[in-house]
This record gives structure tokens, sequence and C-alpha cells, in this order.
């Protein structure tokens, strides 16, 4: 499954590296666009002026530890399509030029299931997606969260308990599945 990662879904850094490393595991191929790696590591600036700084280091590896996810976006597609905010369009022409299954966003309104069923492209919310991973591959999915969980508790020097995390990624019903087992 090839899989659209939209901005939004990569600046917060607990849910990129969770989705980075279900890729990592081959649940599913990650695609994205130098402009889509660009606006995530500008929306980091809002956190510090350091941030993007870091972000952009961040951007580099993900390069380097996925390099077929770099994909463009054909000009000829983009010119035919039309979405609700005309900057997204260019991550709709990403997923077509790319053969994506799917674009996972929490950008509900911007791209509308029907205008991506035209393309034969699925528009899936970043929790919805995660849960059906975890469906299909517990073991590994739990591998990956705990991992990622015990990084940022490390990090923060806090606890953090995994259904709380989730939560504050708005990612309630994957932390739920989580906590559960």
């Amino acid at each position: 499954m090839r899989v659209v990662l939209d901005a939004c879904v990569l600046y917060p850094t607990v849910l990129r590296e969770i989705l980075l490393g279900l890729a990592k595991e081959g649940l599913f191929e990650p695609v994205w666009s130098e402009r889509i790696l660009r606006e995530w590591v500008l929306a980091t600036g809002k956190i510090s002026p350091e941030a993007p700084v870091i972000a952009a280091g961040e951007a580099a590896m993900a390069r380097a530890a996925f390099p077929r996810a770099l994909q463009s976006a054909q000009p000829q597609i983009e010119a035919k399509l039309s979405l609700p905010d005309a900057n997204d369009i260019h991550v709709l022409a990403v997923a077509i030029s790319s053969h994506a299954d799917a674009i996972v966003t929490f950008n509900a309104q911007d791209f509308p299931r029907p205008m991506l069923a035209e393309w034969g492209i699925e528009r899936r919310d970043p929790d919805g997606f995660l849960w059906e991973m975890h469906s299909r591959n517990p073991e590994i999915v739990a591998r990956v969260a705990e991992a990622v969980r015990g990084t940022a508790e490390r990090l923060s020097g806090q606890p953090m308990p995994i259904k709380t995390l989730m939560k504050r990624l708005q990612l309630h019903r994957f932390g739920k599945a989580l906590a559960q087992g």
C-alpha cells in the first residue's frame, strides 16, 4: 500500500515516528514531495526559531531512510485538479502521480472523499489508519508505538502512558486499542 503522508501528520514528532516506524516494518510505503517536507519543516517554526533547523535534519534522515518516498507531482495532473484549499492540490497531484492508494491527513475538509475517489485514492485520518494497522498487525504496531512512547518519555523526563500520549495526538481509537493490549 502506497500512502502519501501530508505535512500535518509529519509535524507532530510522535505521530511521524510511529508512521515511519510502521513504514520501516513494511506495513506501508510512504510517499511525499519536497513541498510536503518543506511544509512540515516550516510548520515547526511555531515551536521555536531553532525548530526548523532540527526538522530539516529530520527530513533529511527521512529522505535517506525512504529514498523511494520522494515523488514529484506532474504539472499536467496538477493543472486538472481542484480542491477546497488550492494549497493542497499538490498533495493530491503527488498521490495521483505516484499511484498512491491513500492520503493520510487530519485535513478532512480539504480532501473531500468524492473528489479523491475520482482518482481511486482514499483519504485516511491518522487515527483510523493506525487503528486499522494495529488490527491487522497488533504485535508489530504495539512494538513500534511502545518504542516511540519510551523515547518520548525518556526525552521529556515525564511518565507518558500510551493512551494519554495518543489522546494528545487526537488518536483516540488507536490509543484505546494500544492500551487494551
